[in-house]
């Protein structure tokens, strides 16, 4: 971890450049004698951009074990568990030293610039170039500090880097993209193509990475609203003055490919089955009044199987199969103890194009070849207290989450079926991700047009300056998600609807009533199927309000927020919800005690508390045994332990 303690000599940048990116193989020169003029900004720039798209080894581990955990996207039922606060050092060592290796490398690309520029031996592009690794040095540094905290923001400067405040690292962070935004010189309109192919997002349209630093900027603005607000005012407005990033040509992403380099797909573990979470299913159930029938033909091929899926539709006042034996009723998840034995009668149309219907296995978004994590078994059984089978379920076209938490003895004996802990040969009951996601050829996102539009609907929400007003900047970034989804035939009847999701929250800007504190349905008794009637409550969110609102402008924008970033960003959703409490988290089950999260206990788990969420991740062991003073320094500006659940000073509290 040393190559994050000191600046590397420009003969050992050089090595690194061999060694990593391969791009010097193309000077015919002994790679220690290499100079700054023969050496390219921009093979320092590729090599920093594809190494931070991590390899599988750090990607599962960072990626899909804690920040799709912790952003509540995907459930980690698979085996992680930072949704308790459970933590690897190993693991996020191994992410550490990576992101390490890619702010290192970038870095280098900044001095070699610099050398250049100094030495009159500069391309014409070399100053944009410099001002590219800048932009792309703050992203760098700015998923490290929303993961651990205070960073060093004047690191390989020839001495031991002082580890700066988090408050320090973001004015650090602003400036530096206002800054590299403004000195990016439009009028040189292209670059040569042997060095535009060096640049996997934008192949060095310096055009497009103004609008995504803008963008980026008005990001990490926002992340200052409530401990900073009048900071954050002043960098969004003007950032928001700037071209942004609108368009879906302007989008950040970086092509995957097979095989296991730093370009494999983020979900490709096929020991992942990547099931849909609680968070993300009670976001889309019920809302944008958009039939689920209306749907079957796009995410059906065969005309029997939709026959079969439309008769399986469920009335939309149906909470499902009671099993309070079986289910959990300790988490504050209204439905926790009913399992929907259908499909939901209207549900947002993203939420088909991401998860796969559980029993579509002939159609090609099934998740097959996944080593067995995922298969077309559709049938289960429900046991009692002596592992003795009282019923047989078949979940064909039904729709039911993944739960995480600590399930107890209920763990040992209920039919792990529903939740996906455990689950044996059932594991095709719970929607995952599709196989557009999985076969190593999709894009990841790192920044959409559609985020760029809820910031600004946020701001102009706060009563900020922006280029556009509140209704249209939500209503647009809908819009974008859509276009990205293929959605976009549904996108009249889903802006207009009136209809409540399972949080309380409804999609028609002008449509601010609240939904009242419960709702009745119908359900019938999962053994004997008696059926009956209950108040469902809407779940309290404790974090925004003190529980008292569900379906103001601000819980509607990051409500689409957080379904449009899935399942690319989120560290985006889990940091939206640490500095909000947006959109409503469950917490975890309950039926055990977990030690890592002393707070939530019997007497408190219906209620909503900072204590009962990941707030960051630790440093790693491997900077306190390299770097003593580095890390005591990091810890002491950090606020609070080096611990899970110490926030950062921009997160709500």
């Amino acid at each position: 971890m040393n190559h994050i303690i000191k600046k590397s000599a420009l003969y050992i940048t050089v090595i690194l450049l061999f060694t990593a990116c391969k791009k010097i193989t193309d000077i015919n020169t002994n790679p220690t004698a290499a100079s700054a003029e023969q050496v390219q900004v921009e093979y320092f720039i590729d090599n920093s951009i594809v190494h931070a798209q991590m390899n599988p080894g750090v990607s599962e581990r960072a990626f899909i074990l804690y920040w799709a955990a912790a952003g509540h996207q995907v459930s980690d039922a698979d085996g992680a568990t930072f949704s308790w606060g459970s933590y690897s050092d190993e693991w996020i060592g191994e992410y550490y030293d990576n992101q390490s290796g890619a702010l290192n490398t970038i870095n280098s690309a900044i001095d070699v610039a610099k050398q250049q520029i100094t030495a009159g031996t500069q391309k014409e592009y070399t100053n944009n170039l410099m001002q590219v690794a800048r932009i792309w040095r703050t992203y760098l540094l700015s998923e490290m500090s929303d993961n651990f905290g205070s960073m060093p923001t004047s690191a390989f400067q020839g001495k031991n880097p002082e580890f700066k405040d988090v408050k320090s690292v973001y004015y650090y962070m602003l400036d530096e993209l206002k800054d590299a935004t403004s000195k990016l010189d439009l009028s040189i309109a292209a670059v040569p193509s042997d060095v535009s192919k060096e640049d996997p997002a934008y192949s060095f349209d310096f055009a497009k990475w103004q609008a995504y630093g803008n963008s980026l900027r008005l990001r990490l603005a926002m992340r200052l609203s409530e401990v900073d607000p009048s900071k954050a005012q002043a960098e969004f407005e003007d950032a928001a003055k700037g071209p942004l990033l609108t368009d879906k040509s302007q989008m950040f992403q970086i092509k995957e490919k097979p095989g296991w380099d730093d370009l494999s797909g983020m979900y490709t573990r096929c020991w992942f089955q990547a099931p849909e979470a609680v968070t993300f299913n009670n976001l889309v159930v019920n809302l944008g009044g958009v039939t689920t029938q209306s749907q079957i033909p796009s995410v059906i091929s065969d005309p029997a199987g939709q026959a079969d899926a439309i008769a399986n539709i469920k009335p939309a006042d149906y909470a499902g199969q009671y099993f309070p034996v079986q289910l959990t009723t300790k988490t504050n998840n209204p439905f926790s103890a009913y399992w929907l034995n259908g499909l939901p009668n209207t549900i947002d149309p993203r939420a088909y194009q991401i998860f796969y219907m559980p029993g579509n296995s002939s159609d090609p978004s099934f998740p097959s070849g996944t080593c067995g994590a995922v298969n077309s078994n559709t049938v289960g059984n429900v046991k009692d207290v002596n592992n003795n089978v009282i019923k047989t379920i078949d979940g064909k076209y039904t729709w039911n989450p993944t739960p995480d938490g600590n399930w107890g003895t209920k763990g040992d004996w209920h039919n792990t079926l529903f939740q996906g802990v455990d689950i044996g040969s059932a594991t095709s009951m719970a929607p995952s991700l599709k196989n557009q996601f999985r076969t190593q050829t999709a894009e990841r996102v790192f920044f959409g047009p559609w985020e760029t539009y809820f910031l600004l609907a946020e701001g102009a929400v706060r009563g900020w300056t922006s280029p556009v007003d509140a209704r249209t900047a939500y209503e647009t970034g809908i819009a974008k998600s859509f276009e990205y989804w293929g959605t976009s035939s549904y996108l009249a009847t889903y802006l207009a609807s009136t209809d409540y999701n399972r949080d309380g929250t409804s999609v028609s800007w002008n449509h601010t009533t609240e939904p009242g504190n419960t709702h009745m349905m119908n359900f019938v008794d999962g053994l004997t199927g008696t059926p009956g009637t209950v108040s469902i409550n809407y779940p309290v969110n404790n974090l925004y309000k003190n529980g008292t609102v569900k379906n103001d402008h601000l819980t509607k924008i990051i409500t689409q927020k957080f379904i449009a970033q899935t399942p690319w960003l989120p560290l985006e959703t889990w940091s939206d919800h640490r500095r909000l409490g947006l959109p409503f988290f469950e917490n975890v089950v309950l039926e055990g005690p977990i030690q890592t999260l002393p707070a939530l206990t019997g007497s408190n788990y219906m209620t909503s508390n900072v204590q009962f969420f990941p707030q960051r991740m630790k440093y790693p062991s491997g900077l306190q045994n390299s770097n003593v003073a580095g890390y005591n320094q990091a810890v002491s500006e950090l606020g609070g332990a080096d611990e899970v659940l110490t926030p950062l000073w921009w997160a709500q509290h």
